[in-house]
């Protein structure tokens, strides 16, 4: 199926919109053809004589005609671009849910400004080819084929004669068309640059303010705004030619007429009345062509615009659920928590980051990953979610493959506190609530709220705050403290009620006071489901019953505190390096 040929499923919902917006420009046209045709009658019955009465009823039954027009086109304008809007509305949806669905390396490899200029600025260019453009291609077709046949019944010589710069005027039409197609593609292209420039400056104000690069981001925009106003220039330079030359070749077709009919007049081979009439549906007729002109450039923008959106729908999800879903566990309520890595190796595309990692964790117990910064512990986790796919029969969950688990099932019975935290600009009781079923009184939600955020040891923090947990806390969270958002992301996890509790990294922003106090409220948490904790103190993994050390992919050491600082290891080496640095920090 065609690009094009896509978007008739959208259309088809509103057939009868569609249906409706087209019987009346059928009669809008019908009555704006039906005018001239009465002043045609009128003038020649008038040169006969004039009376008032003649005058009062011409008159009247021309401004009947136009009221009567005027009520059709304000119903068909209402009706079709109403469904365009319906239409907008449905892609929309389905533009987003796509890209719920797409995998996290998509994001990576795709800028968040580009996306969001295909779901605004391409979105819109469609609505218009599908509203608009339909709109008057159908009023411009039903006129120029009315209005021909017209002309051709009064005087078909000089019909044809007017018809002598068509041909000329079509060529225009097929060069600027496509012409207009290509630059319309750059123009987007660079509109997506310059959305993703304005995404990241003010997702990285903070950073740019403190390396007082302001002058440099503004130096970086403004290329970048002229690259898009030169290019817009360049189209409307060329637009600038496209319809001027279709009303040269039409003013060209008027001039013959009025040349030749007049003589024609004078010659008593047509009446003034019909020389009139003819002139009149001469002058609709360079509407419809001034308008094919106007709807090529909207035909041509929308194809663009919905071949660019296309790239996305077509983007097929890498991670979905499986085609034939484990029979167990049917729901995240079944999982008990046992979690078992067999022989896992992993590459961001050429680069191994895991390497024959395999470790068994039962269901209800803590085990902690420790190792140097990039020695695979985040990842291991992600491919555990799933946000990664992980190769098959690598990664299990109550001894069922990771991948045969319907994902609903799987990241349900998984409660993930990230390093970096992500906070969404609402309320504090919002965001920690966000993925929890909550249902039931109002009363109920606050309630569990709470009890999450003091667990996280949040709670102190909230009662400082003049709103309480209705607080709003900014874009990311930007009015709370680094070791709020994670003590917030923490008490988001724990509100979910998880199987599965993974702390990656997650106290990495508070103190070693609050650290502790965080984990003795947590105790109880943890005992109720399996818990996986990643960090680089020592003080946070060390009642683990299982700690794993990582080192360049592979785990190289694995045991109990104690027993890894017998081992005079990579751990027992941190663990010195650690407690060095805290009798200095004493002193």
């Amino acid at each position: 199926m065609g690009p094009t040929r896509r978007l008739l499923p959208y259309i088809a919902r509103y057939r009868r919109s569609f249906g409706l917006g087209l019987a009346c420009v059928l009669v809008t046209t019908a009555a704006q053809l039906t005018a001239p045709y009465v002043l045609g009658r009128a003038i020649d019955d008038l040169t006969r004589g004039v009376t008032r009465t003649k005058l009062l009823f011409y008159g009247l039954v021309l401004l009947g005609i136009a009221l009567f027009g005027g009520v059709f086109l304000f119903l068909q304008r209402s009706i079709l671009i109403g469904a365009s809007r319906d239409i907008e509305y449905d892609i929309r949806n389905d533009f987003y849910a796509q890209l719920q669905k797409l995998p996290l390396p998509y994001f990576q490899a795709n800028r968040t400004g580009d996306l969001m200029s295909r779901a605004t600025a391409d979105l819109n260019a469609v609505r218009m080819m599908i509203g608009p453009s339909v709109m008057y291609l159908s009023s411009t077709i039903l006129t120029l084929v009315v209005a021909l046949s017209l002309m051709l019944s009064i005087d078909a010589r000089l019909t044809l004669i007017a018809l002598i710069p068509l041909p000329l005027a079509s060529v225009s039409v097929k060069f600027f068309g496509s012409a207009i197609h290509r630059r319309f593609e750059r123009i987007q292209a660079q509109l997506s640059e310059l959305s993703a420039m304005v995404q990241e400056s003010l997702a990285g104000v903070r950073v740019i303010r403190a390396y007082r690069q302001e002058g440099h981001e503004i130096e970086r925009f403004r290329a970048s705004n002229q690259e898009y106003f030169d290019r817009n220039r360049g189209l409307i330079l060329l637009q600038g030619f496209f319809f001027p030359s279709m009303t040269f070749f039409l003013g060209l077709g008027a001039l013959l007429v009025l040349w030749l009919g007049s003589a024609a007049v004078i010659r008593q081979q047509m009446t003034l009345g019909q020389f009139v009439e003819f002139n009149s549906y001469l002058v609709m007729l360079s509407w419809p062509m001034i308008a094919f002109g106007w709807v090529t450039n909207m035909l041509q923008r929308g194809a663009a615009s919905w071949k660019r959106m296309l790239e996305v729908f077509d983007a097929v999800p890498s991670i979905a659920d499986p085609e034939h879903p484990a029979l167990a566990p049917h729901a995240s309520g079944d999982v008990r928590g046992a979690i078992e890595f067999r022989h896992l190796t992993f590459s961001f595309g050429q680069r191994p980051v895991l390497q024959d990692v395999s470790a068994h964790i039962p269901a209800g117990s803590t085990a902690a990953f420790v190792g140097l910064t990039g020695s695979g512990k985040s990842t291991l986790l992600s491919l555990l979610s799933r946000l990664y796919d992980p190769p098959p029969g690598t990664v299990f969950l109550d001894g069922v493959d990771v991948r045969e688990l319907p994902l609903a099932v799987l990241r349900g019975a998984i409660g993930l506190v990230p390093q970096e935290p992500f906070l969404f600009s609402d309320t504090l009781a919002s965001n920690i609530a966000f993925g929890a079923d909550v249902a039931g009184p109002r009363p109920d939600r606050d309630e569990a709220v709470r009890h999450a955020a003091a667990i996280a040891r949040l709670d102190k923090d909230v009662a400082e705050f003049p709103r309480g947990y209705e607080t709003m806390v900014g874009e990311r969270g930007l009015t709370l403290s680094g070791g709020q958002k994670q003590r917030t992301a923490l008490a988001r996890a724990i509100m979910i009620d998880p199987k599965v509790l993974i702390l990656d990294d997650a106290l990495s922003a508070v103190d070693t006071y609050t650290e502790e106090e965080i984990l003795s409220r947590l105790r109880d948490v943890m005992k109720q489901r399996t818990s996986i904790i990643v960090a680089h103190r020592i003080s946070t993994v060390r009642d683990a019953d299982r700690i794993f050390v990582l080192a360049d992919g592979r785990i190289i050491e694995q045991g109990t505190h104690d027993e890894l600082v017998r081992m005079n290891g990579q751990y027992a080496d941190l663990h010195r390096k650690q407690l060095l640095e805290e009798e200095l920090a004493a002193s």
